[in-house]
């Protein structure tokens, strides 16, 4: 492994990066095609999750590929799906040899395609990078591991954790350049999810708005009972952007009917012993439908439900300068915490945004560098 091996990858898994958001089932993949010290090809998975990078990087190329080196953020496909094995596609192509950041877990992959590189005759160099391509794939990486979606918890509080006054009043906590920050998190993520009570209180769009993004991710409430209305902003909109329904068994045939009506997909979860949705069923359920990266943004009770679970990967939280006081609304619903141990979270990052912080922390007893870049 040479500095070079380590540019060229990291190059790689920027690329890769841009996918973020768009190209779930499957992973964010980035490739460069290096002949000479020169990129003669570059790539990264397109929305949908087809064409996959290496393709994208060997059509850029052409001819050049022939002795080239590729850098891949993560192992080559070796199996027959929707597309032929990019594995196969980089032998056929004479690639010289093959870097590589991470193996890929999928068990129809696993390996294989290291195997079928070296088999034909291709050097391969694997683990280039490993940490920063796992924060990029962290949300491929969980649900093929774990089953679910890596899960990222937005808050927006006051300095004393507070999301909305005495009154009930929540717009806005935050500043423009912090809600803009916002719009970008939903961009880098397949989907945003809420809580029923914030979706009657706040009505929330949940659109990604103002960035020149054409695509949006899927919107989610969970909602146990069904009893969001459908002339709410996100019942007159499911044309603009998927709406998805997280409920319980005891959510009325006949809402459950009209929303499907109207063009939501419904997904029947399971009830915790509270009577709430269960949600790691509920991210399971996710998780099957093809979603890798899942940000919440609240409310205080569906974030405390999550965290009860140990459900969240990373909290992303922005600190305004208001103090609203103890009659004001907590950010998290009772957690049941009664005895103070080692801090469970540990900061990664603190930065200014605009008038605002924004503070990302993620699980202490993970190990640095596990965290999604974005």
């Amino acid at each position: 492994m040479t500095e070079a091996d380590r540019r060229f990858m990291r190059m790689a898994i920027a690329l890769g990066a841009r996918g973020l958001g768009r190209t779930w089932p499957n992973p964010a993949v980035g490739c460069v095609l290096v002949a000479d010290g020169v990129v003669v090809g570059r790539g990264w998975t397109q929305p949908g999750g087809r064409p996959h990078a290496e393709v994208c990087a060997l059509e850029q190329a052409g001819a050049r590929a022939r002795g080239a080196t590729a850098y891949v953020s993560l192992e080559p496909c070796a199996h027959h799906g929707k597309t032929p094995p990019c594995a196969e596609a980089l032998v056929a192509a004479g690639v010289a040899r093959v870097v590589t950041a991470l193996t890929d877990p999928d068990p129809r992959v696993a390996g294989r395609g290291h195997a079928l590189l070296r088999a034909a005759g291709i050097g391969v160099t694997e683990g280039v990078e490993t940490a920063r391509a796992a924060q990029v794939n962290a949300g491929f990486l969980s649900r093929v591991a774990r089953g679910r979606p890596w899960v990222t918890l937005k808050l927006a509080l006051t300095l004393d954790a507070r999301i909305a006054t005495a009154t009930g009043e929540s717009r806005w906590i935050t500043g423009p350049e912090a809600r803009r920050r916002v719009h970008l998190m939903r961009a880098t993520h397949d989907a945003v999810l809420v809580g029923a009570g914030t979706a009657r209180a706040d009505d929330p769009d949940l659109r990604v708005r103002d960035l020149g993004i054409p695509y949006q991710p899927v919107r989610i409430v969970a909602d146990s009972r069904l009893g969001l209305s459908l002339e709410s902003r996100l019942g007159r909109g499911i044309g603009a952007a998927p709406v998805w329904l997280l409920h319980g068994p005891r959510a009325p045939e006949d809402a459950c009917e009209a929303w499907r009506d109207a063009g939501a997909e419904l997904i029947l979860c399971g009830i915790d012993p509270m009577g709430h949705l269960e949600m790691r069923d509920a991210l399971g359920q996710l998780a099957e439908r093809g979603l890798t990266r899942l940000l919440c943004e609240g409310g205080g009770g569906l974030a405390a439900s999550l965290m009860r679970a140990d459900l969240v990967d990373e909290l992303v939280v922005f600190s305004a300068g208001h103090l609203f006081g103890a009659d004001g609304t907590p950010g998290l619903a009772a957690l049941g915490v009664t005895t103070i141990g080692p801090p469970g979270w540990r900061l990664a990052a603190a930065t200014p945004v605009g008038r605002d912080l924004m503070h990302v922390w993620h699980r202490a007893r993970e190990a640095p560098g596990t965290g999604p870049a974005l």
